[in-house]
């Protein structure tokens, strides 16, 4: 027996030749032919193709046999004590596809590697790398004694002080608080 799962509306379905199926709603008109190209799996009875995530080439011919609704779905709301009641209906919209045929894809044959023609010895070793001289390693900036010493007034933080600085602030507070008794 021979079949293909097809997706359609992001749903997946089992298409069987003669056979109906019913997928949500395709904006086409009843009696015209499609063709179903998202096709995931096709199995003819002995040899299963399973797409990575579908088979190129394969398809599924269908005809558009009727559009129509489901059965009615009452959708009932209900909250006790607060007098709140909501009814409400749905009715999803199908279409009803008759299934023609399944078409499979035809492996192309594989095409053959070329093969290169031999290169000599020579060109196949690497060329050697130059390491670097000394010289530019001379040339790298070095720190003088000032420059050091701008660096650490850098790293130091806006709220740290040195202990010199702690002791001229603690010693200006005690005079400025004797002279406010006064």
């Amino acid at each position: 027996m021979k079949y293909a799962i097809v997706e359609s509306g992001g749903k997946q379905y089992k298409a069987v030749e003669g056979q109906t199926i019913e997928v949500d709603r395709l904006f086409e008109d009843v009696g015209k032919k499609i063709q179903l190209k998202q096709v995931l799996l096709v199995s003819d009875g002995k040899k299963v193709d399973v797409g990575t995530p579908t088979i190129r080439g394969a398809s599924v011919k269908a005809t558009i046999v009727a559009q129509f609704k489901a059965p009615k779905v009452i959708v009932f709301k209900y909250k006790p004590r607060n007098r709140y009641r909501v009814k409400r209906g749905h009715r999803q919209m199908y279409t009803r596809l008759m299934i023609n045929s399944i078409q499979t894809s035809k492996p192309k044959p594989a095409a053959k590697p070329k093969i290169e023609a031999a290169k000599p010895e020579a060109a196949k070793k690497p060329t050697p790398t130059k390491k670097p001289t000394s010289a530019k390693a001379s040339t790298a900036k070095k720190e003088t004694p000032a420059a050091k010493k701008t660096a650490a007034k850098k790293t130091k933080g806006p709220g740290t002080k040195k202990a010199s600085e702690t002791k001229k602030s603690a010693g200006s507070s005690k005079t400025k608080s004797s002279t406010k008794k006064e």
